[in-house]
């Protein structure tokens, strides 16, 4: 088992996607205010590279599954504080469907004690990051 990073963040409080992804959506718009383009955070475990925020939540509106929205929603600021401050080595392998992407697994736990995973998809071309997904860890 890899290293977990512990976040000082909790879930986001909530039952309804509604009410989940309207706190989640309120967090990013702050962080999306910060720049005039692509929203971004920089990583500790990447030497400050920009990790690009827009990919997750396409990702999150395909989902159909509503509870699956929700449950992964809740895991996002602790997703941005582990990205920011986590130098713990993530799981990596290379995309099975597309070659040209790694793939990277960070661990971490919230504060309430629940697991999480937070994974992060490299364009091996440009050197791009960005984040992918977040959910919790079964």
């Amino acid at each position: 088992m890899f290293g977990a990073y512990k976040t000082k963040a909790n879930k986001i409080t909530g039952i309804t996607w509604a009410e989940i992804g309207k706190k989640a959506m309120m967090h990013f718009k702050i962080i999306a205010a910060r720049t005039k383009r692509r929203p971004y955070v920089r990583s500790a475990y990447f030497r400050k590279e920009k990790i690009f925020l827009e990919l997750f939540w396409h990702h999150l509106y395909e989902k159909q599954n509503v509870r699956d929205k929700a449950r992964r929603a809740k895991y996002f600021l602790c997703a941005i504080e582990l990205i920011e401050h986590s130098r713990i080595a993530p799981t990596v392998k290379e995309n099975p469907n597309r070659h040209g992407e790694m793939l990277y697994r960070f661990f971490g736990t919230a504060a309430n004690g629940d697991a999480f995973v937070v994974q992060i998809k490299e364009v091996k071309r440009t050197g791009e990051k960005w984040l992918m997904s977040v959910f919790p860890k079964e």
